[in-house]
């Protein structure tokens, strides 16, 4: 479950030094399809990932990571951990590189997309686990909560009103569902057990 630790470490290590030291990493790493199809910038797919915006948007993806990662890597084993985050970084942003990329002015950052696909593994092993929000007392059970994530991403996207990348969430927890079902050993078994199929 290091693998977890490590990922966080070296995306705040990054963020920081990104923040502090070089400024010019931020315009060149984070995710802007326009430039990725006229230069083949294919890099961004995976530096955005490593970078955010502001310390709120750090902390909300590595607190996320840091509570989930850990259960879902044990679960899946640390090989099929490092798999399912790196498809997740990648697919993740996919929509959006494809919707914008005649579009000069977007641009996109964070691991939103990865910590997504790790978040809708749990709730795919543990749908009635409950989970806490800080400000409900009373935990949500996962699949309740994954479903409601996933209404408000979609309306998110609607209004397009925030700097939030809800395509990317909605791509990574899809990546996820569908990297576990077809990639994890038995990971579609126990869909199957879940549906009383076997």
């Amino acid at each position: 479950m290091w693998i977890t630790y490590y990922i966080i470490l070296i995306t705040s290590v990054i963020t920081w030094y990104a923040w502090n030291r070089r400024p010019d990493l931020q315009q060149k790493w984070m995710l802007r399809p326009y430039m990725v199809f006229r230069e083949d910038r294919w890099y961004q797919l995976v530096t955005s990932g490593v970078l955010h915006a502001n310390m709120t948007h750090l902390l909300f993806n590595m607190i996320t990571l840091f509570f989930f990662g850990p259960i879902v890597e044990r679960t899946i084993g640390t090989g099929h951990f490092i798999g399912l985050y790196a498809t997740g970084l990648v697919l993740s942003n996919i929509p959006s590189l494809f919707r914008h990329r005649n579009n000069p002015s977007f641009a996109s950052l964070g691991a939103s997309g990865a910590v997504g696909a790790v978040l809708f593994v749990f709730i795919y092993f543990f749908p009635m686990e409950p989970i806490y929000l800080f400000f409900i007392p009373v935990g949500i059970p996962a699949a309740v909560f994954g479903a409601l994530f996933i209404a408000y991403s979609f309306w998110g996207q609607q209004k397009a009103a925030d700097q939030i990348n809800h395509e990317a969430h909605i791509a990574g927890a899809v990546t996820g569902l569908l990297y576990v079902m077809l990639v994890v050993p038995r990971g579609i078994d126990h869909l199957l057990t879940l549906l009383g199929i076997i």
